[in-house]
């Protein structure tokens, strides 16, 4: 029972502090930081798994000079990284898609923590 109270408290406790982050993180962001923020999840068409900010090739300034100039008319992040990949396709993103075959890479290890919660559960009653 005493391990059950205590997977029961830290699995409260995540969840306190996932909350707590997700209420106090800014909701509003400057067209500058939101031009950062775009370039680290874009990917350097010419360079092997390396953001457009941390790339100084040609094609990676062009990207980042389309996302500053995309922000700055007002379209939306999703606006901008759904544009990006009509033109260079899926793997300009350095994150996987969530929908598709790339919400396999997400759900995953969701469900892999769900599993070990479930067995650390069975097997704090059997004990």
């Amino acid at each position: 029972m005493r391990a059950l109270r205590s997977f029961r408290l830290w699995c409260l406790a995540f969840v306190a502090v996932v909350a707590l982050v997700l209420t106090t993180a800014p909701s509003t962001a400057t067209a500058q930081s939101r031009i950062a923020h775009l370039e680290t999840l874009v990917k350097c068409p010419a360079c092997e798994d390396i953001s457009v900010a941390q790339s100084n090739a040609t094609s990676a300034i062009a990207v980042r000079n389309e996302i500053a100039q995309r922000v700055r008319s007002g379209d939306s992040d999703s606006q901008i990284l759904t544009s990006l990949e009509s033109r260079y396709g899926t793997s300009i993103l350095l994150s996987p898609p969530t929908s598709g075959i790339g919400a396999l890479l997400w759900l995953v290890p969701v469900a892999a923590l769900l599993a070990l919660g479930v067995a650390g559960v069975r097997l704090a009653r059997r004990r």
